[in-house]
């Protein structure tokens, strides 16, 4: 029998074999306490927007390809809750759901500006979470919000729109193609009148082509998806597009900062475009271990280089442009750390 059986017999342990054992160990205890938690689990993705629209593309796409990514391959089922741009999902998301990492959220990104703006509830009586104390994965997606016109409709320019009024299709107060033809109409002084009360972006196309609206705002990739013979067939004029810096598939529509009447209006109109570089943010509740939130964001910077995610997306016209988790957890910051002035200026600007 050897040495050290021999120690072990006697009920002894040689520091040697001692260390070792203890390494072993540890290094059991690190490796799989992740895998065992996702093995068999099912994770649950909550997505603030209806089923058919870009929002619901990207969630289900993650939801195809995430998993393998995660320690344990868990399963994914989605659930898309709709309603006041996404505020009845997050208010659920933070205070109702698994603490554990088993929940994924992908609020509209109106969310992430409301502790600042207040656009969602004036008095800030309907929001129910602390945005600080969010644990965000990423976004797959920098895309903006095209602002487009029928052909035919009786302005057809920006400059037009100043003398003549055209009938904007939105889903409601507080959403983005609600918000931005106000925007417009407060800092170049168009004459927009805003029609409100339509469900889907895809019930507002169609009101466009029934002539009920001339004109709706709406995010590159759902236009793409849903409409995209209105750019091949030159059914629609296409005005601006709200980001930070013009995305490639539209190389030569401006965006609405380049076009800013002032420095005022081009540092509001900077605040809002971050907006659009945030396009599609996955987030975790609070209190997630540690561990588990590292994990996540890990397979999620993984997903964003995966080929088949890619062109999967690619298929649904989606351009995949990431920005990972602590980078949007450091531009949120940013945003709230915006002079009030500045705030509440744009806020007396996209207000109704």
């Amino acid at each position: 029998m050897s040495g050290m059986l021999m120690l072990r017999f006697t009920g002894l342990l040689h520091p040697a074999a001692l260390a070792l054992s203890g390494v072993l160990l540890s290094c059991g205890a690190q490796a799989e306490p992740v895998a065992d938690f996702y093995r068999g689990k099912t994770v649950q993705m909550l997505i603030g927007g209806a089923p058919g629209v870009s929002y619901d593309f990207v969630g289900r796409l993650a939801a195809q390809h995430m998993p393998k990514y995660i320690p344990g391959e868990p399963t994914f089922i989605v659930e898309n809750m709709p309603g006041a741009s996404s505020l009845i999902m997050t208010n659920y998301f933070y205070n109702r759901s698994k603490r554990d990492g088993s929940v994924i959220g992908m609020p509209n990104t109106n969310i992430i500006f409301e502790p600042t703006l207040k656009l969602l509830s004036r008095d800030g009586g309907n929001i129910q979470f602390d945005i600080n104390k969010f644990i965000w994965l990423g976004t797959p997606v920098q895309e903006p919000q095209v602002m487009m016109v029928w052909r035919g409709a009786p302005a057809q320019s920006l400059e037009q729109m100043k003398t003549t009024k055209l009938r904007f299709g939105s889903a409601a107060i507080g959403a983005d193609n609600y918000t931005l033809p106000n925007v417009v109409n407060r800092i170049w002084g168009t004459k927009n009148e805003i029609v409100a009360g339509y469900k889907s972006p895809n019930d507002i196309f169609l009101a466009v082509e029934r002539g009920e609206v001339d004109a709706v705002s709406a995010a590159l990739s759902t236009f793409l998806v849903n409409k995209g013979d209105w750019l091949r067939d030159n059914k629609v004029v296409l005005l601006m597009q709200f980001g930070l810096v013009r995305v490639p598939e539209l190389p030569d529509l401006p965006t609405a900062l380049e076009q800013a009447p002032s420095p005022e209006a081009r540092d509001m109109l900077h605040f809002i475009g971050t907006k659009f570089a945030l396009a599609r943010p996955f987030v975790l509740p609070p209190d997630v271990p540690a561990d588990r939130v590292k994990a996540l964001r890990t397979a999620f910077d993984a997903l964003m280089k995966d080929p088949a995610f890619i062109a999967d997306a690619k298929k649904l016209s989606i351009d995949i442009k990431p920005i990972d988790g602590e980078t949007m957890t450091k531009m949120i910051a940013d945003l709230n750390a915006t002079p009030q002035p500045i705030i509440d200026r744009l806020r007396a600007v996209i207000a109704p």
